[in-house]
C-alpha cells in the first residue's frame, strides 16, 4: 500500500433548493390562496476519523468534493428534499489545515470524531410563507442560499506512542521488526526506510505503539536528504528512542547530529523525553561498547541503553524505560470494565434460565 501524508481537496456544500410559486386550484374553492413549498436544505460536507486507515493515498485519486444540493419546492406546501451530507473518511491522527497550510481548522485523535467541515445552503422560502393580509397572492419566493466552497490541505500525523530516529543505518527498520510486528525492509544502505511505519509493541503485559520514521542527516532540516518531512508523525509521540550506532566513526557526534536537527525542527521535539540507545553492541566487545557510552553520557546522554536490533540483548530494559514514560493505557490496549452482580434478595444468584 501506497504511503501518502498530504493531500490537497476542494469542497463544495450543497446549495439550498428554491422555494417554489405555486396557488391551489381546487374545484368549489374560489379563493385558493399561495401553498408554494419552501427549498430542501444542501447536504453539507463532514469529516470523519475512521480506524484501520494510515494513509492518505485515496486522495491522490479523489481531489474534488461536492455534496448534492437540495430539492425544489413544490406546490401543495411541500418543502423540497433535504439532501444528504457528504462524509469523508481520514485516518486517525489527521489534521485539516487552510489553504495557507498554517491555520488547523480540525484535528481528528480520536476514531469516530465528526467535524462539519463546510455547512450546506439553506433552502429558499416559498410564496406560501409569504402571503399576508394585505398580500394574499404572492410571488415572491427565494432561489436557495448558494453552498460554500474551500480548498483545504489534509495532513497526517501518525498516532504513536514511541517514536524512532537516529542517522540512516542506525539499525531503525532491525528494531522495529525484534520488538513489534513490523515487517520493515532492512538494507545495509542509506535510506532503507522511505516512509514512516507502524508496529505493536506487547512488553510486561503491555501494548503500545511504536513509529519508525526515515533517518535524518545533517542539514535534514534545509532539506538535505529526505529532509524533515516525516518528523511530523512523532509530533504525537510521548517518548522518543534515539538509536545510535556503535560501528559509527563518533557515536557522540552522531548523536548531536541528530539533536541538532530536532532542535531546528522545533514543534517541541527537542523537549520531549528522549532514551539513548547504543544499537549494534554485537558488533563490539563489553569494554568497547562501555566506552562508548561514557562518551554518549558525557556528551549530555543521561542514560545510554547498550542493546543490539539484530539480537534482542538489552532491548528489554529499553522497553521497561519505555513503558516508564507511558499512561496507564495506551490507545491500543483493551479497556475491560468489572461488573459486579448483586445477589437476589433471597440471595441466589440470577440466571436466564430461572
Amino acid at each position: 500500500m501506497h504511503f501518502l501524508d498530504q493531500a490537497k481537496i476542494y469542497l463544495r456544500s450543497g446549495s439550498g433548493g428554491p422555494g417554489a410559486v405555486s396557488f391551489r386550484r381546487e374545484k368549489y374553492i374560489e379563493y385558493g390562496g399561495p401553498d408554494g413549498g419552501n427549498g430542501g436544505r444542501g447536504g453539507d460536507i463532514v469529516f470523519e476519523a475512521v480506524a484501520g486507515l494510515n494513509t492518505l493515498i485515496d486522495f491522490r485519486y479523489a481531489q474534488h468534493f461536492k455534496a448534492l444540493r437540495g430539492g425544489h419546492g413544490m406546490g401543495k406546501d411541500r418543502t423540497g428534499k433535504s439532501a444528504p451530507d457528504l462524509v469523508i473518511a481520514v485516518p486517525v491522527g489527521t489534521q485539516v489545515l487552510d489553504e495557507d497550510r498554517e491555520t488547523v481548522l480540525a484535528d481528528f485523535t480520536e476514531p469516530g470524531q465528526r467535524v462539519v467541515m463546510v455547512e450546506g445552503g439553506m433552502g429558499g422560502r416559498g410564496n406560501a410563507s409569504y402571503k399576508t393580509s394585505t398580500n394574499r397572492a404572492p410571488r415572491n419566493h427565494q432561489p436557495g442560499i448558494a453552498g460554500e466552497e474551500l480548498w483545504v490541505w489534509l495532513r497526517l500525523k501518525l498516532l504513536a506512542d514511541a517514536g524512532l530516529v537516529g542517522l540512516p543505518n542506525a539499525g531503525k527498520s532491525t528494531f522495529i521488526n525484534q520488538v513489534s510486528n513490523t515487517r520493515a525492509k532492512v538494507g545495509d544502505y542509506a535510506f532503507t526506510t522511505l516512509v514512516p511505519s507502524l508496529g505493536v509493541v506487547q512488553h510486561r503485559d503491555r501494548e503500545f505503539v511504536l513509529a519508525d520514521i526515515p533517518g535524518l542527516i545533517e542539514g535534514a532540516a534545509d532539506g538535505a536528504g529526505i529532509g524533515d518531512r516525516f518528523l511530523g508523525h512523532i509530533e504525537r509521540c510521548r517518548v522518543l528512542i534515539h538509536l545510535v550506532d556503535i560501528s559509527d566513526s563518533d557515536p557522540a557526534q552522531a548523536m548531536r547530529i541528530v539533536e541538532e536537527e530536532l532542535s531546528a525542527y522545533g514543534a517541541g521535539l527537542d523537549e520531549k523525553p528522549r532514551l539513548i540507545a547504543l544499537n549494534k553492541i554485537d558488533l563490539a566487545d563489553a569494554e568497547l561498547a562501555e566506552g562508548f557510552a561514557a562518551e554518549l553520557r558525557a556528551a549530555g546522554a543521561e542514560l545510554v541503553f547498550p542493546i543490539s536490533g539484530a539480537t534482542g540483548a538489552g532491548m528489554a530494559a529499553l522497553m521497561d524505560a519505555v513503558i516508564g514514560h507511558l499512561p496507564a493505557r495506551t490507545a491500543t490496549e483493551t479497556k475491560t470494565v468489572e461488573s459486579e452482580v448483586e445477589p437476589a434478595a433471597d440471595g441466589q444468584s440470577w440466571s436466564p434460565l430461572d
